[in-house]
């Protein structure tokens, strides 16, 4: 019997092998902080999602800095005097209402026309500079629509215009997102007052920029520098 070759099998089609499909790469984590610097001194809340909540400005200090290396050994180790370091506001919201939150004055709260909560509170005075949560200045970003500006400040009320020696911090805490850092770095000794973030709200948008602008003269002097427009009469705490 012969064979018939046309039942015989087709050899089977050699089949490429699939290639697998690369993993998707790993989202960065979102960082925790952002340092504003001369370089990089602005960020934008509403881009990071930070634009909402109650938004915390906490500013610490070095209340009683050591007494300078120049000095003799016993002066050394006494430390100076005190430093009384006070984080207050000049604000501005879109009625047109403009002030300013500190302890000086026990101005201590400020809103918009019509509005009964405070949008704008300072949370107490450290005087001593021994609190080591420091100051803190809260502000209802619900509220963002009706603020034009906020001018975070920092005042020397007592001690010396040393500033370097402070070596003063202010953090923003968003409800959301990652907490903006400023350092009250290139210090100017004399002054006692510190323009330190502008915050400002501009076509939706709430942007934080760094100032870091020491002023010859106090809140009045800070004023000027920045055009708010307000009549000024002395006062104590």
């Amino acid at each position: 019997m012969g064979i018939d070759y046309t039942k015989r099998p087709k050899a089977a089609e050699p089949v490429a092998p699939v290639a697998e499909a690369a993993p998707a790469p790993a989202a960065s984590p979102a960082p925790a902080k952002v340092t504003l610097t001369k370089a990089a001194p602005t960020v934008s809340l509403t881009k990071r999602g930070s634009a909402g909540g109650m938004l915390r400005v906490n500013l610490n200090w070095n209340a009683r800095p050591a007494a300078a290396a120049g000095a003799g050994f016993f002066k050394r180790l006494a430390p100076q005097a005190g430093i009384d370091l006070d984080l207050g506001c000049l604000f501005e919201f879109t009625d047109g209402s403009k002030g300013v939150v500190q302890a000086l004055g026990n101005a201590f709260s400020a809103s918009p026309k019509g509005v009964m909560a405070p949008v704008i509170r300072l949370d107490g005075d450290d005087r001593s500079g021994t609190n080591n949560a420091g100051e803190n200045l809260f502000v209802d970003l619900s509220y963002v629509n009706q603020i034009k500006r906020i001018m975070v400040f920092a005042f020397i009320y007592q001690g010396v215009a040393n500033w370097a020696a402070a070596d003063g911090l202010v953090t923003l805490y968003p409800a959301a997102g990652p907490q903006v850092e400023v350092r009250l770095d290139e210090a100017r000794d004399g002054a006692r007052i510190c323009g330190i973030a502008l915050l400002e709200s501009h076509n939706g948008e709430l942007t934080v920029r760094r100032e870091v602008n020491y002023v010859d003269g106090g809140q009045s002097a800070l004023d000027r520098a920045y055009g708010w427009g307000m009549n000024w009469a002395p006062g104590r705490k």
